[in-house]
């Protein structure tokens, strides 16, 4: 019998969404508005909430941007390969609120809050109340183990991760990370969810970090620690990376991207579930944080940026 090809694979995840499901989105930053897109962009109806009114005031404008930088690539963003013409009015897909309750129709709520345990335990149990039995939470947590998320919840069976990288739209792969508890059809349904979205699964086991930020945050730290101790300025540490090693931005303008914010706590959560200080932040970048030179949403980072529409304040949205 021969293996399915990953078409198949894809045609056959897919089909286990329903047309028309609900996604709902927790957080209306970077990666909330981010993530949004790519499922709007399909043609599913999103509903993202966020408490801070001035992450939804500047949301909207936001997501129009992102559209409309999807579109001077060439590439609509969440479109899987066979799926034709783009689909119209993915902005008007997409509605705000202040109110997690919005979300109790959704059949997949993907948590896009920043990477603090309490904001996470916090959200993930008020959606076991409002939301339906049948209802996925997928956290986009970088680092916590989705096992851990789970027992904040009743049905630890319906909590999955995705982490999706940034910028979300233009990025193919999500990690998916699978816990113990996770079902065969929470699997099934978000791997479904996600081929709609145009995304392939890339499943991995729960762990601190999974494989992507287990890795890469050891290297951002590293990079910034050679930068603090001068062996080189921050140009030639990302060069170095791009011209020896072929990455397309090196380790400190991927930081930037990131967020040094979010770097530094994602490091901090690696090493309270981990033990080992090897993730402790550098004093460089933990007094880039303290100093508000949080990267490029910031303006200043280990680089200095243009200036851009304005980031959403954090909210609840790690982004």
């Amino acid at each position: 019998m021969h293996e399915q090809t990953d078409v198949q694979q894809t045609e056959q995840a897919a089909r286990t969404v329903p047309a028309g499901a609900l996604v709902g989105i927790v957080g209306a930053g970077t990666m909330g508005v981010g993530v949004a897109q790519c499922f709007a962009a399909a043609g599913h109806p999103v509903v993202v909430v966020d408490n801070d009114p001035g992450a939804l005031a500047s949301a909207p404008a936001r997501l129009r941007a992102g559209i409309r930088t999807a579109a001077l690539l060439g590439r609509r963003a969440g479109a899987p390969a066979a799926a034709g013409p783009p689909a119209p009015r993915t902005e008007s897909l997409v509605s705000w609120s202040a109110d997690l309750a919005a979300l109790a129709p959704a059949l997949l709520v993907v948590e896009c809050a920043r990477e603090d345990e309490d904001t996470k335990k916090e959200i993930l149990r008020e959606l076991d109340r409002i939301c339906g039995p049948e209802t996925i939470f997928a956290s986009n947590t970088s680092c916590i183990p989705v096992s851990h998320l789970g027992s904040f919840t009743g049905r630890p069976d319906r909590v999955i991760g995705t982490h999706f990288m940034n910028p979300a739209p233009l990025k193919a792969a999500v990690e998916v990370i699978r816990a113990p508890e996770t079902s065969d059809l929470t699997l099934a349904r978000t791997e479904g969810f996600l081929a709609r979205a145009g995304k392939h699964a890339l499943v991995v086991r729960d762990a601190p970090g999974f494989v992507t930020n287990r890795v890469l945050m050891l290297t951002l730290n590293e990079a910034a620690a050679v930068l603090g101790e001068g062996t080189a300025d921050a140009e030639t540490v990302d060069r170095i990376f791009q011209d020896c090693f072929g990455h397309p931005m090196g380790p400190l303008r991927t930081a930037d991207l990131i967020g040094l914010d979010t770097i530094a706590d994602s490091l901090e959560v690696l090493r309270r579930h981990t033990g080992e200080d090897r993730f402790r932040p550098t004093p460089l970048l933990a007094r880039l944080v303290a100093e508000g030179r949080v990267g490029r949403k910031a303006g200043r980072g280990f680089h200095i940026y243009a200036p851009q529409q304005p980031a959403a304040r954090k909210g609840t949205d790690r982004g």
